[in-house]
């Protein structure tokens, strides 16, 4: 018994001295918490008033990015100008990396290597805003169609928020120490920029960039705002291309033909059956048509249709069985037809995988925003089945982190939410434009927060 009554003792001695040590090691950090909030807080102002400084400059490359977009894997100009900015500011750049991708290192003594992405790259849509900057551009497509071009995604926003964040830190190079590894990257909108720039090199040409940060425009919700998922973001994405084989014939007697277009028609409903019938319900998952292309007269039966498919999932095991079933549904069809077997490809250029943030990169960072945002403009939200090719920094093993600007007035997002209100245009709408203030000073100023809260003195 005495002995029992000892080991009782002792084990409560124990455990009050583990609990003293677990109290006294929370206050410590809790303390350095305080101080590293603090430190940040004195940098705050600086950083205002370096972005209030360079506005005029900022809006005006920002309507001179929206004025002049590029197509994917076309972005010659934009790629240049990027570079003659980073330049100017101090930075080491390399152009060329992976097609038109830049590389900006700028060295500033020992401590982590942050990379910030911007990409470059816009879209074949004709803009209808009405700004007196909206783009008129025109270029070929990569099948040699004449097409309008437009930053319908806001990535002449990113651009400018991205040459902002470099001009403030390079300003402050008193404040921080570590390596700076700001990127332009082409090709994220057909999701190839980031496969290749890593396919040239891009972390064993450039230093290995120990934390990842980007941001992208959100056009539902305010400027002065910003949100951010902790953990996944965004979706898997692929690319599919079906050829639907028949044989050609007239109009008038089909039992000639073998007809194609019933054929994708079938397997544009079939498809739907993938997600309601084959798909756990608590798994996310998108099969969408975008695309349908079939004959050339009312009363000619074609030989072919071809369709295109965007196909997105939150799991790999998921995205493997979709595909499968895709493929299995259209030989399915034309084995029921009598038709040829129909050909399907998946495009592994253009597959971008999930975005996931790093939990605790999300966790360092977020205080931070809410310090000099305030935590009711810093919001969390649930994952979309958008892509993003930011994702293939962490496969690579790098913590990253992906966080939502605001880029709408208040006033409209509020009326888009009255019964019977204006819906706000979405990303890649032809009339989506992110409204340059306070977007930019939001921007910026979140950006710098961000890369000084980890290589801040």
């Amino acid at each position: 018994m005495r002995t029992q009554c000892v080991g009782k003792v002792g084990a409560t001695s124990l455990a009050a001295v583990a609990a003293v040590g677990f109290l006294a090691t929370a206050a410590v950090q809790a303390q350095i918490e305080a101080k590293e909030g603090a430190a940040l807080n004195e940098r705050v102002p600086e950083i205002q008033n370096r972005i209030a400084g360079d506005y005029s400059r900022l809006e005006s490359l920002y309507k001179h990015f929206h004025q002049h977009p590029e197509l994917s894997l076309q972005e010659v100009q934009t790629s240049a100008r990027l570079t003659k900015e980073l330049r100017e500011i101090g930075f080491e750049v390399t152009p060329n990396v992976g097609g038109h991708g830049i590389v900006g290192v700028l060295k500033n003594g020992d401590g982590p290597t942050v990379l910030v992405r911007t990409d470059m790259d816009a879209l074949p849509v004709v803009e209808q805003t009405g700004l007196t900057y909206a783009s008129k551009q025109h270029a070929r497509d990569k099948n040699g169609n004449d097409v309008g071009v437009m930053h319908a995604c806001g990535h002449d926003m990113h651009m400018t928020c991205w040459v902002g964040t470099a001009r403030v830190l390079a300003g402050m190079r008193d404040r921080w120490h570590g390596t700076l590894l700001f990127i332009g990257q082409p090709a994220e909108e057909i999701g190839a920029g980031a496969r290749m720039m890593l396919d040239d090199g891009l972390f064993k040409r450039f230093p290995k960039p120990d934390y990842g940060l980007a941001l992208h425009c959100d056009s539902r919700s305010a400027h002065g705002h910003v949100t951010y998922s902790d953990g996944l973001a965004l979706a898997n994405v692929d690319s599919v291309d079906i050829t639907v084989r028949g044989k050609g014939g007239h109009g008038s007697a089909p039992q000639m033909a073998i007809d194609p277009i019933v054929i994708a028609a079938r397997i544009i409903l079939d498809l739907q059956t993938i997600v309601s019938r084959e798909t756990n319900p608590t798994d996310p998952a998108v099969v969408t048509v975008g695309s349908i292309h079939g004959g050339t007269k009312h009363n000619i039966i074609p030989n072919e249709v071809k369709l295109q498919l965007t196909v997105r999932t939150t799991k790999d095991a998921v995205r493997m069985h979709t595909l499968e079933a895709i493929e299995r549904i259209a030989k399915a069809a034309a084995v029921a037809a009598r038709a040829p077997e129909p050909i399907v490809k998946v495009d592994p250029g253009e597959f971008t995988p999930a975005l996931v943030n790093d939990a605790a990169l999300t966790r360092k960072t977020i205080p931070a925003l809410k310090e000099v945002l305030g935590a009711d403009n810093v919001q969390e939200r649930p994952p979309i089945m958008g892509g993003e090719d930011f994702s293939r920094y962490g496969r690579q093993g790098i913590p990253i982190f992906m966080y939502f600007l605001g880029t709408f007035p208040p006033e409209r997002i509020a009326e888009a939410k009255k019964e019977g209100g204006r819906p706000i245009p979405s990303l890649h709408s032809d009339l989506y434009y992110p409204v340059p203030e306070p977007s930019i000073k939001t921007g910026v100023l979140t950006m710098s927060v961000a890369v000084l809260n980890l290589v801040g003195k």
